[in-house]
């Protein structure tokens, strides 16, 4: 990676949605609660402080309070009695006699000040919706979404905050609406849980976790506890019939009860369906137009600023390469120039994989075609010839050096039948079809089949790929409407790779090896909701293993199903065999490291005398990255990537086009804990991860050792995966 250079008025700056902060003679105090209480009630009794005491924001940071008061109001106000009141308003606390007491020893730290410009917006709430457009009594709205950050300048940490815009979709009436509207069209559970809500007071988003009973049950009980005005008066004036539900919001331990009243229910695309609404027909309003983005953040900055001036913060320009040029980084060689390595020693670059598998075929054949014949079966579950596209298929598996044959073909009607006959129908047919052993089923399906899963019994997709996967028979998916509407050829430079890969075989690798570590592994735990209980039933994704030149070596599936979010430490061990012992390893966790998951990789990390790189990888919470030229913003280059802390960096992996969106980048960050390398080197070994994708032309957001790895689990959740094989080295998942 290079740093950015000085940009001259002709050329690319580029910009961050970080924005440093500034407070000269911070006016702040510092107080310890005795007895001690944990992070979560820490944080809930900040939060209610703030709202109660007059200008002054408190929170809650390494078991301590610290308020920080408006420049214009002394003395302090009175803390302790303050304390009294509110912790009566906190169930977890109601049986404690909290103090507080002073503290003049204590070290500020820049983190802490970041937070309470954050609980300065968050409960002043200076942002407000800019309505888009309203239809068929959904909302779309622009919102703004803010958190804290810190950032390194010239080796000195300082407090920022990131400010963001996002598109919103949300009902138009509140949950008891919502309720009403459906009620005929299910039991109370299958429609209100597991739904995406807000809270009507802070629009904090969570999720409806179970029904905890009538109002009249609970009205005296809400009342004494809240203070949200919008919150009190649907408690106040909902019917004694109506629901009271648990909600989780983020990843929380605590349940709060809410009516239905109270709550605001959010569109996503998985929800959609639930409210009866088509979530295609409201993507064009989704997308974010350039320009407008940058007029929306210029207002934005100025109501954040309005809102944190009294408290005595600034807000400076936001990180760009003009002033900060050492912050920005871009690939040395562009991202489509990257070379690879195919077959028979050709090399060519990522931008023209297609041509190097024409000239060398693939780097690495599988055992069972060293030589060998691919044999394929087809099943047809839609209308129309499949026969040319199938002469298309050996026509291309040729020109890549495999030889193929048609075993059988097969076409399947399901025109009038129940889903339950389609469903036997279709499993009869699949077995008829590999009676004749094959290698690679193709299966072709009609569009529709697309949504089916929200149906009880689920897809023709996921019933053809459990079948033949647990058989160990690899599976390829076309759809009609790509058959009818996008050109043979065109087909065939997505799919044949990744139907090679499928089969084992390894389409290319990086043609210069990653210096940093021997092994690059990728660890993931993907969730599906307990219905009426707070938190999830997991299943451990998998870990993937890859070589010092981004090849794919094996998988190993775990199949035991987990509580919570943490790896136990009896998994990491099987996950992390001893024949790393001696060995350098990347281990990329998709998301934060959780629980006592980093003293259990040390652990073992020690008793086979390895190192161990942790890198965790975040997409979510993270800030957005733009070019600006000619007074006017304009998308990322791919690879462009900004260094928040020796620790830390935001990287954009994909190139999007504008009328797409814009790209999402991720967030990288090393794990103090564990062996210590640049942060540079980090992120250009992700970004390079990210470009060998064999299923696909166009680069996956994610690195190649968790890309998929919630696919994965979410597959074997649904009992999904090669029976016989909770180990291999095909990349079936693809």
């Amino acid at each position: 990676m290079t740093t950015v250079t000085p940009a001259s008025s002709q050329e690319v700056v580029f910009l961050s949605e970080v924005f440093p902060l500034l407070i000269a003679r911070p006016n702040l105090f510092i107080y310890e609660v005795i007895p001690e209480i944990d992070q979560e009630a820490g944080n809930r009794l900040s939060f209610h402080l703030s709202r109660k005491l007059e200008q002054t924001m408190v929170v809650w940071h390494e078991n301590q309070l610290w308020a920080l008061v408006s420049t214009h109001r002394s003395p302090l106000p009175q803390l302790q009695t303050a304390l009294s009141v509110t912790q009566q308003e906190i169930p977890d606390l109601w049986d404690q006699q909290l103090r507080i007491q002073k503290k003049s020893d204590a070290i500020m730290s820049q983190t802490v000040l970041s937070k309470l410009a954050f609980q300065i917006l968050r409960i002043m709430r200076p942002f407000k919706p800019v309505l888009v457009t309203s239809i068929a009594g959904l909302a779309v709205n622009r919102k703004v979404k803010f958190w804290a950050e810190t950032i390194e300048l010239q080796s000195v940490v300082r407090p920022a905050l990131t400010l963001a815009i996002q598109t919103e979709i949300t009902f138009a009436g509140n949950l008891a609406d919502f309720y009403a509207s459906h009620a005929g069209q299910g039991s109370p559970e299958n429609l209100l849980l597991d739904l995406p809500v807000q809270d009507l007071d802070l629009g904090s988003s969570g999720r409806v976790i179970r029904l905890v009973g009538k109002l009249r049950e609970h009205r005296d009980r809400l009342l004494k506890l809240v203070e949200g005005e919008a919150t009190r008066r649907a408690i106040q004036t909902a019917p004694d019939d109506q629901f009271v539900v648990a909600i989780q919001f983020g990843k929380g331990k605590k349940l709060f009860h809410y009516p239905l009243a109270a709550l605001r229910p959010s569109i996503t695309v998985e929800t959609a369906g639930r409210f009866g609404f088509d979530y295609g027909q409201f993507l064009r309003f989704t997308k974010i137009p350039h320009a407008e983005r940058q007029q929306l953040l210029a207002t934005v900055k100025a109501q954040a600023l309005k809102a944190l001036l009294p408290y005595g913060f600034e807000i400076q320009r936001s990180l760009n390469s003009l002033e900060h040029p050492e912050l920005f980084r871009l690939p040395t060689v562009s991202v489509d120039q990257t070379p690879l390595l195919f077959g028979q020693g050709v090399t060519g670059v990522r931008g023209r994989i297609l041509n190097g598998l024409s000239t060398g075929g693939v780097y690495q054949r599988h055992a069972n075609f060293k030589p060998g014949l691919i044999r394929i079966a087809a099943l047809k579950l839609c209308d129309g010839s499949v026969n040319a596209f199938l002469e298309s298929v050996q026509q291309r598996l040729r020109r890549y050096g495999f030889e193929s044959e048609i075993i059988d073909r097969k076409a399947v009607s399901v025109t009038d039948l129940s889903a339950a006959e389609a469903r036997a129908v279709l499993e009869k047919a699949v077995n008829k079809l590999i009676t004749v052993p094959v290698d690679i089923v193709l299966t072709f399906l009609p569009h529709s089949d697309l949504t089916a899963d929200d149906n009880d019994g689920g897809s023709f997709y996921h019933l053809v790929y459990s079948l033949l996967l647990r058989r160990n028979i690899a599976s390829q998916v076309i759809y009609d409407d790509t058959l009818t509407q996008v050109e043979h050829g065109q087909i065939l430079n997505q799919v044949i790779p990744g139907l090679l890969a499928k089969l084992g075989n390894l389409p290319f690798i990086l043609a210069e090896p990653l210096e940093i570590a021997d092994y690059f592994i990728g660890l993931d735990i993907s969730r599906s909701p307990k219905a009426k209980l707070a938190g999830t039933l997991n299943a451990c994704a998998s870990i993937r293993l890859y070589g010092k030149q981004g090849e794919f070596i094996r998988y190993v599936l775990e199949d035991a199903l987990l509580e919570g979010e943490e790896i136990p430490q009896r998994l990491l061990e099987r996950l992390l065999p001893a024949t790393l012992e001696g060995k350098t390893v990347l281990i990329y966790r998709d998301g934060r490291f959780c629980g006592q998951e980093i003293p259990h990789l040390l652990e073992r990390a020690q008793a086979i005398h390895a190192k161990f790189i942790l890198v965790e990888c975040r997409k979510s919470g993270i800030p957005r990255l733009y070019g600006f030229k000619q007074r006017t913003l304009i998308p990322p280059v791919q690879g462009l990537a900004l260094r928040l802390s020796s620790r830390e960096a935001v990287l954009v992996t994909t190139q999007v086009s504008e009328r797409v969106g814009l790209a999402r980048p991720l967030r990288l960050t090393i794990h103090e804990a564990g062996h210590t390398i640049p942060i540079e080197q980090v992120i250009e070994t992700t970004l390079k991860l990210t470009l060998l994708h064999h299923g696909a032309l166009k680069a996956p957001r994610l690195p190649m050792p968790i890309y998929g790895a919630d696919r994965v689990a979410g597959l074997r959740l649904q009992g999904i995966y090669p029976s016989s094989l909770l180990e291999g080295d095909r990349q079936f998942w693809l």
